[in-house]
């Protein structure tokens, strides 16, 4: 059995995880401010401890930290919001960079032994970058505080990783969407935006002319790589995009869900925003030597999806 400890456990992402690792057997402590979290995404079981906390409370972390001694570690946490980095850089720079890297300096200045630590980034430090597919090598461009804090944690944390024999792993996160993304959240992706309209009958305002392009990845797909890049193979200091690989039109998604919801969606169209990039998808070739294999298209995820909404 193992200890788990999984930072913003309580989002959308994280509580995927969560309910992964109760299956897996193993301990899990979450850490979440819930200021994106819900304490209801996570399971009602003895092998979940979850404490209502920030990962910038540094004497909480050390304590947990040394107290715990966690095999593996991810780190989930974040402000995942670009308007909010941009607004408040320092603040969401404390959330988003100088918090993780203290617990990993508690892990090196405490010899802590770990099986894993597995931090998780995102497609945003490619900015505008024209290069498609985006592949690990391709030159970063970040354009945000949120885009230059993810990638610089990122080289802490494999470069920190070799430097002090500390076992580490990060992903960059292309379009995430699946149950308990909430689309009421501000930091929310576009995908869950439009279920928001199309459940509610609201309006949906559409920026640009709808034919720039994502990597839209289902939520168990994420998880399959995270768990395949900690528990199931040992590699380290690299990192990885995950992604389906593919990349479909917004237009393309918003006539698929109105198929899927028997709905239709009321659109205003409005003018490409300044910074907004066109087109995005991920090259997941070297995650897919570990076995990495999407497993659901944006159709197939689209649905159970729209199924979790209904509930």
């Amino acid at each position: 059995m193992n200890k788990v400890l999984v930072t913003g456990g309580a989002g959308f992402i994280g509580s995927n995880l969560v309910d992964k690792l109760v299956k897996d057997g193993d301990q899990i402590t979450v850490v979440d401010d819930l200021s994106m979290g819900l304490i209801d995404n996570l399971p009602q079981n003895k092998q979940v401890k979850f404490y209502h906390e920030t990962i910038t409370n540094h004497k909480f972390m050390k304590s947990l930290l040394i107290k715990e001694k966690f095999d593996y570690i991810y780190l989930l946490a974040a402000v995942a919001s670009v308007a909010d980095s941009v607004a408040r850089p320092y603040e969401t720079h404390q959330v988003n960079q100088e918090a993780n890297i203290y617990i990993l300096e508690i892990i090196r200045k405490y010899h802590l032994k770990i099986k894993k630590l597995l931090f998780s980034s995102s497609a945003a430090i490619y900015g505008r970058n024209p290069e498609l597919p985006k592949k690990e090598n391709s030159s970063i461009e970040p354009l945000t505080p949120y885009a230059i804090d993810k990638f610089s944690t990122e080289r802490f944390v494999i470069d920190c990783g070799k430097l002090y024999n500390i076992p580490t792993v990060a992903v960059r996160f292309f379009n995430v969407y699946g149950p308990r993304q909430n689309p009421k959240s501000p930091y929310s992706g576009v995908l869950s935006l439009i279920s928001q309209s199309i459940l509610h009958h609201s309006t949906f305002t559409l920026f640009g002319d709808g034919r720039q392009t994502r990597d839209f990845v289902f939520v168990q797909d994420v998880i399959q790589a995270l768990i395949l890049l900690t528990k199931k193979s040992d590699v380290e200091h690299e990192v990885f995009n995950v992604g389906s690989g593919e990349h479909v039109s917004l237009l393309q998604v918003i006539r698929e869900y109105e198929k899927i919801s028997g709905l239709s969606l009321k659109i205003i169209m409005r003018q490409q925003r300044i910074g907004d990039i066109k087109d995005s998808y991920a090259d997941i070739k070297k995650l897919t030597k570990y076995g990495y294999e999407p497993k659901f298209n944006v159709y197939q995820g689209l649905k159970i999806y729209w199924n979790s909404l209904k509930k």
